[in-house]
């Protein structure tokens, strides 16, 4: 078999392993061995020997079981429901003022865990019963919770963009420092979309009761900064270590997963028993993600080496899109993958090989890594693989359909699809801050 033929036939047998329900991880792994073979013959073990050395030798990805930690750790304290609780305070007498406070408990465990599943089960399990309750409609509950788990896909300290700057060798606090501005115009226009909605739609979002309206405004500062306080100044020390450039991002996780230590023990939380199931989650996601990189490593080492990478180059040359046509053409690949593949297989997969032609073009690496990590968001809410609808799904009432969750999410794809349109169309949303804070 010609090598340029292997290449080209990798990417069908891989679908073809994922689509019959082969675990993604070993779905890559069989297909880069398999493909490997017929290039390096008998030494294949050893190269894929080598492969997962330099896997398990990235300094970066250290700081992966860092923040996961971190965020296991706030969410099993008890600190997320004092958190819930003053935010509800302050934003429960707005329209949709309980979907606003979900939105906003969102946003503030993104950035204390970087992990999707983390935050929506975390807020969900409180959000969900509260909204039911005060009679808003199932689809408006499933579409925010779903939308705001994913914000910690976008809200640094996040666990994709770590991946996406780890393997296209940029700069983490770049990558982070980019993502932040689009991030809150992602958290502004959600916020936006449920104010309108309940306004309009009154019926979808009942006004709270009149008795949840009279707390004092010197109880509710009280009860705000006892209980957001901490976790923002946590928050802000681990993001402000690596933007200062006195840490790098595995010592500013090591500093936010003592920081969440510290907190459990300050409102007397801590046990034995959180610390055993903060270790077991971190154990559990972070394998799931090195096991995954390891496989996306392989196949998109032996894709390159069969000429795969000349495939792709060739194909761009002669469709001449310039780099504007170009960036879109990515993120089109990168939108659709996410249809069907989990955010880590499609960086592992499809940016080791798009990134450098991009690069090539001219295209600013960071802007363009914005970009794709905002069309990465998107696929937590987009079916077939829509992980966060599976998350939703495991907390959720038997009463609550997925037709309703389908339904509920989509104005918030369509709004994640407009920020991707803003930051295309104004590039300084990804690139001003990188340079503000690492370039004066």
């Amino acid at each position: 078999m010609g090598t340029t033929i292997a290449a080209a036939l990798m990417f069908p047998a891989a679908f073809s392993l994922i689509l019959i329900g082969i675990p993604v991880a070993f779905s890559l792994l069989v297909v880069a061995v398999t493909f490997g073979y017929f290039i390096f013959g008998e030494t294949i073990g050893i190269q894929a020997q080598s492969r997962l050395l330099d896997v398990a030798g990235n300094y970066v990805l250290a700081a992966i079981p860092l923040f996961i930690f971190m965020g296991a750790v706030l969410e099993r304290s008890g600190i997320a429901e004092r958190v819930f609780g003053a935010l509800r305070l302050f934003l429960g007498r707005l329209p949709g003022g309980l979907a606003l406070t979900t939105l906003a408990m969102c946003a503030i465990f993104a950035a204390a865990a970087g992990v999707v599943g983390a935050v929506e089960i975390l807020v969900g399990m409180m959000a969900i019963p509260a909204m039911m309750k005060a009679g808003y409609r199932n689809d408006l509950i499933a579409g925010t919770v779903c939308a705001g788990g994913s914000l910690g896909t976008i809200i640094p300290p996040s666990v994709l963009v770590v991946v996406y700057a780890s393997v296209t060798d940029l700069s983490v606090g770049d990558l982070l420092a980019g993502v932040i501005l689009p991030g809150l115009l992602m958290v502004l226009f959600f916020g936006i979309y449920v104010f309108m909605r309940a306004v309009i739609w009154p019926e979808d979002a009942p006004p709270p009761p009149a008795e949840d309206l009279g707390v004092p405004l010197a109880e509710k500062l009280k009860t705000l900064a006892f209980a957001l306080a901490p976790c923002v100044f946590l928050i802000a020390s681990v993001l402000g270590s690596i933007f200062a450039g006195l840490a790098s991002p595995t010592e500013a996780g090591a500093l936010g997963a003592v920081g969440a230590i510290l907190l459990s023990l300050i409102y007397r939380t801590f046990s034995f028993e959180l610390l055993v199931s903060a270790l077991t989650t971190t154990l559990t996601i972070s394998s799931m993600i090195m096991f995954i990189i390891f496989g996306g490593v392989a196949f998109t080492s032996i894709f390159i080496v069969s000429g795969g990478g000349d495939l792709v180059r060739d194909f761009v040359a002669a469709a001449d899109l310039g780099p504007a046509g170009l960036v879109l053409l990515f993120l089109g690949i990168v939108f659709l993958l996410g249809f069907l593949m989990d955010w880590v297989s499609v960086i592992l997969i499809a940016i080791p090989i798009l990134s450098p032609i991009a690069r090539d073009a001219g295209i600013d690496p960071v802007w363009f890594g914005v970009l794709a990590c905002v069309a990465l968001q998107t696929s937590y809410l987009t079916p077939p693989m829509a992980p966060s609808i599976f998350y939703l799904r495991s907390i959720a009432p038997p009463e609550m359909t997925y037709l309703q969750m389908y339904r509920g999410v989509l104005p918030f794809v369509a709004i994640q699809l407009l920020v991707l349109l803003v930051v295309f169309l104004f590039p300084p949303l990804a690139t001003y801050l990188p340079t503000v804070l690492f370039r004066l």
